[in-house]
């Protein structure tokens, strides 16, 4: 049961890891080069990248959550309160993450990829890109202690 709880534990280290390079990228890269463009330019660009990154990200971060909750019950159901604890914290904070994400981004991502897709300016362009950049270093911080936690409940002995 071990060896299985630490193979999930290992899966959602990677997983979680992709959503969190993604988020920190964005607010340390990302998100100041934005501020350089013109607003049609960065709603292309952001609409472009929403339109690839909510089609493909979805898989990595469903992955994550999976690991996490099969590294939980694995831990628990080998008696190991610490490595379960650990695994727990980190779905607790992939689920955190996924709540701000949907609550907040997923609608600016939509409005953006629509305005992208058909090549129209939004008025409110800025306003929403702000209101994304708000919640970008909490989720590039939940997901880094969700690596933080799924590596901890790999490694704790």
């Amino acid at each position: 049961m071990s060896t299985f709880a630490t193979i999930a534990d290992l899966i959602g280290v990677l997983a979680a890891g992709i959503i969190c390079g993604t988020d920190v990228f964005c607010a340390l890269v990302l998100r100041p080069a934005l501020r350089h463009l013109d607003d049609n330019t960065m709603i292309a660009v952001m609409g472009r990248l929403h339109q690839y990154g909510d089609r493909r990200l979805p898989a990595p971060g469903v992955i994550g959550i999976l690991a996490a909750v099969t590294a939980t019950g694995a831990w628990a159901a080998s008696g190991s309160p610490a490595r379960a604890t650990a695994a727990g914290c980190a779905l607790a904070v992939m689920v955190a993450w996924l709540s701000l994400y949907l609550r907040v981004a997923a609608p600016i991502n939509r409005q953006l990829t629509a305005a992208a897709v058909a090549g129209l300016t939004l008025p409110n362009a800025r306003d929403l890109q702000s209101r994304w950049d708000s919640i970008i270093n909490a989720r590039a911080v939940l997901q880094a202690a969700a690596v933080a936690c799924l590596a901890a409940s790999a490694a704790i002995y």
